[in-house]
């Protein structure tokens, strides 16, 4: 039977939960209300992270026992309180007001929907065309191991500090690890892209017994670490720093610091142990808005190699 809905307070709003008993994860008995409960734990750091992008949710309207499903449109009859942005799809002549979070409630509200994920664009509101974040993410392969992980991370932060430019890390929740840069929003997304190759050849070169920038998976060393320069284009998401995963585990995406990866285990950022995480800690991506980067030397560097996306995956 379905339990008595609930009111939320979230600052100015109330939000009403439906159901907020149901299960969501089967394995650990947590349900909709343990997953409010979470977002608002993080409030401050979901918000920061989602802050004026076009998100795309991940829903379970069933719980982890259920289909996924990926929402790029606000329903009709959300409250007017909530905030979206178009997004055009010019192939298929289409567009979308997708959910553009400024405030918890927001958040919240998309949980009440059965969000557990949420993937955002890295760009914002105000240019969906010129991306302000560029995202290093840390593929391994199937057979890579998690130390393989760890020494390909330094690699890039030594490259990212010959370029003296700040990356904030964060795990991706499953075996990776993902590092964000604030960029100036000046280049669309295929440069932006190329420069994120430019940078993963660098990175190759360094560390060529363990990285692959090889385009098709088929064709990939498995213990290899992919360097997925293409987390950049346009309308590609990843889950956003605190965003839970709709795993059985429940991990969080969480942002963590440098000094923290040799012994990082991203296994035990979960639901359940990241809100005292980050009571103690505070949001470690919270300066990440403070410096915006040039992707000026990359894209020399891109120039230089000869570097063509079209025939990078031909």
């Amino acid at each position: 039977m379905a339990s008595p809905a609930t009111e939320v307070e979230v600052g100015d709003y109330q939000v009403r939960v439906s159901n907020p008993g149901r299960i969501y994860f089967p394995d650990l008995g947590l349900t909709k209300l343990d997953l409010v409960n979470y977002y608002l734990a993080v409030g401050d750091g979901i918000v920061r992270a989602l802050r004026e992008r076009p998100c795309m949710l991940h829903r379970f309207p069933d719980g982890l026992a259920g289909e996924k499903v990926h929402q790029k449109r606000v329903p009709h009859g959300a409250p007017p309180w909530l905030e979206t942005v178009r997004v055009k799809f010019p192939r298929y002549n289409r567009h979308a007001d997708e959910l553009c979070v400024t405030k918890v409630a927001d958040v919240i509200w998309a949980v009440q929907m059965s969000t557990v994920e949420f993937h955002p664009w890295n760009s914002r509101r105000a240019n969906t065309e010129q991306p302000d974040e560029w995202r290093i993410d840390l593929d391994p392969m199937p057979d890579c191991p998690f130390d393989r992980v760890r020494r390909v991370a330094g690699v890039a932060r030594e490259v990212l500090d010959e370029l003296g430019i700040t990356g904030y890390p964060k795990t991706s929740g499953g075996r990776g690890l993902h590092i964000y840069v604030r960029i100036r929003p000046d280049w669309p997304f295929g440069e932006v892209r190329r420069a994120a190759l430019a940078f993963a050849h660098e990175v190759e070169r360094r560390a060529p017994d363990d990285v692959t920038t090889t385009w098709w998976r088929k064709d990939r060393d498995p213990t290899k670490l992919f360097v997925d320069y293409n987390q950049n284009a346009r309308d590609h998401t990843i889950a956003s720093a605190y965003s839970v995963r709709g795993v059985p585990t429940a991990t969080v995406s969480t942002p963590i610091d440098w000094s923290e990866i040799p012994d990082v285990d991203p296994r035990e950022f979960t639901i359940t142990t990241v809100p005292a995480r980050f009571a103690r800690l505070g949001d470690l991506h919270k300066t990440i808005d403070d410096e915006a980067f040039s992707l000026e030397t990359l894209l020399e560097w891109a120039d230089r190699d000869g570097l063509d996306l079209a025939e990078e995956e031909s």
